[in-house]
């Protein structure tokens, strides 16, 4: 049996030209940092005495089958196609964080199964392959409309400059600041979940569709990333990091006119008049979870005002995915 343990991921800037239909022909940028909130696969080598070879439990659902292609769950099919194992898998998976909220958990199943499947076979694979192989897997077996981000975060875990050059290579840089400078980023930060989830791929595919409208657009967004990181690394004022989210969401919101509706609107203007000096929508939009930037003392007063919203308190974390039991099979 093996379990592994795979952070969820915020993406303050540059999302967007990690969509490779973008980065191919201009390069990309991101600025992410994974949380303490989690993402647990368990996978055991299914005992054979039942009229079937796989059994998947997750959230309500459980799926019982034989064969690859009676999977319903895209990425336990296509990544048990893509591994092989020759064997039957049990498999459960929970999360601290519901699915389709805008922070990666989709890229995240897909890295923690990767490593899990590896694991039961007891094989160790780099970050860098994590990543490489999860990209793959949703790119191009899945074929998914995602971008490039979500899966190296997952993989490689903590706060990081992220690099997509035209070549197709991924570079990923830790944002060296103090600790000091790190815990006064976290302090400022608010996470709030609207309420309502969505489908990120039917959004992504309209920002696709749009990229040539949006060159420039998604070139000023990625200049942020720089920006940002000058931000954490000088003495400047941190509320200008703040000031900075305030822009990236204007302009991710011209990206697609399902980015944002009325009441992702309503509720980013009732932040903003309750504390926060500024915030996104994170993932691909129309749901999920918000992100506010406001000063620590007026944290509880934004957390009032948001009282018919549920607040998640979190934490940076730096681990990326981990094998955290592992029991080889007899």
């Amino acid at each position: 049996m093996i379990i592994t343990r795979t952070p969820l991921r915020i993406s303050f800037f540059g999302g967007g030209t990690d969509l490779p239909d973008y980065y191919l022909k201009h390069g990309g940028e991101v600025l992410s940092t994974t949380i303490d909130k989690y993402l647990f696969i368990t996978c055991r080598h299914m005992p054979p005495f039942w009229d079937y070879k796989n059994r998947f439990v997750y959230g309500s659902n459980t799926e019982l089958c034989s064969e690859i292609d009676e999977i319903d769950h895209p990425s336990i099919r296509e990544t048990i196609r893509y591994i092989n194992p020759g064997y039957g898998i049990d498999l459960h998976y929970n999360t601290d964080i519901p699915a389709r909220s805008g922070i990666g958990s989709s890229s995240s199943f897909t890295v923690g199964l990767l490593n899990a499947l590896y694991g039961l076979q007891g094989k160790m694979v780099s970050k860098e392959e994590l990543a490489k192989k999860a990209i793959h897997i949703e790119q191009r077996c899945i074929k998914e409309a995602v971008g490039s981000q979500d899966q190296t975060a997952a993989a490689y875990g903590g706060l990081n400059h992220i690099i997509f050059r035209t070549n197709g290579e991924i570079e990923v840089h830790p944002v060296t600041v103090t600790q000091e400078r790190a815990d006064c980023l976290n302090s400022h930060l608010c996470l709030v979940f609207t309420g309502f989830q969505r489908y990120a791929k039917n959004i992504e595919k309209g920002k696709i569709e749009r990229i040539g409208q949006n060159i420039e657009r998604l070139d000023r967004m990625k200049g942020y990333v720089r920006q940002a990181i000058e931000i954490l690394n000088s003495n400047t004022d941190i509320c200008e990091f703040g000031g900075l989210l305030n822009d990236t969401w204007k302009e991710k919101k011209r990206l697609s006119e399902a980015v944002s509706d009325e009441r992702v609107d309503t509720l980013y203007e009732l932040g903003m008049e309750n504390g926060a000096i500024g915030g996104k929508l994170l993932g691909a939009g129309g749901g999920g979870f918000m992100l506010f930037f406001v000063p620590p003392e007026k944290k509880p007063g934004l957390v009032k005002a948001l009282e018919g919203y549920v607040n998640v308190p979190f934490l940076f974390d730096n681990t990326g995915s981990q094998v955290i039991y592992y029991k080889p099979e007899v």
